[in-house]
């Protein structure tokens, strides 16, 4: 199986791991089948991610595509950051081995997932905003 030298990148040196203490928006999803847990944290001020981290437990694919999402969404305004699909993650690193494709799934689920979380703090019902959730598969 072969990665991209941008997947490798962001597999030994990911971008944004952590926690925010006062995170404004928590999401965590995961894959039964291969273990793969993603939890993002987000930022948001005025409509727009200021900050966003993640704590990936899982494989290397998994690891690069959480740093990706999290490079792909800080600056942007919740709506473009809902529009951050799967497909752009792979894009964005230079593409991922078929058997892998899952894990970019996983995190474009962990941004909505946060994203739902902060419509729920506001009181707002998260449906309407994000949609609903997807079963991730392997």
């Amino acid at each position: 199986m072969l990665y991209s030298d941008k997947v490798l990148e962001h597999f030994t040196n990911p971008r944004n791991v952590g926690e925010i203490d006062d995170a404004d928006g928590i999401g965590e999803v995961g894959n039964a089948k291969c273990g793969d847990i993603m939890k993002m944290y987000l930022k948001i001020d005025e409509g727009n991610i200021t900050d966003a981290k993640f704590k990936t437990f899982g494989c290397g694919a998994a690891i690069a595509t959480s740093s990706m999402a999290t490079e792909l969404i800080k600056g942007k305004s919740i709506d473009e950051a809902l529009k951050l699909s799967n497909k752009a993650v792979i894009e964005a690193l230079d593409g991922l081995p078929e058997v892998k494709l899952h894990c970019s799934v996983l995190a474009e689920q962990a941004v909505k997932a946060a994203l739902s979380d902060y419509y729920t703090r506001k009181g707002l019902d998260p449906l309407l905003y994000v949609g609903e959730l997807k079963e991730i598969e392997h």
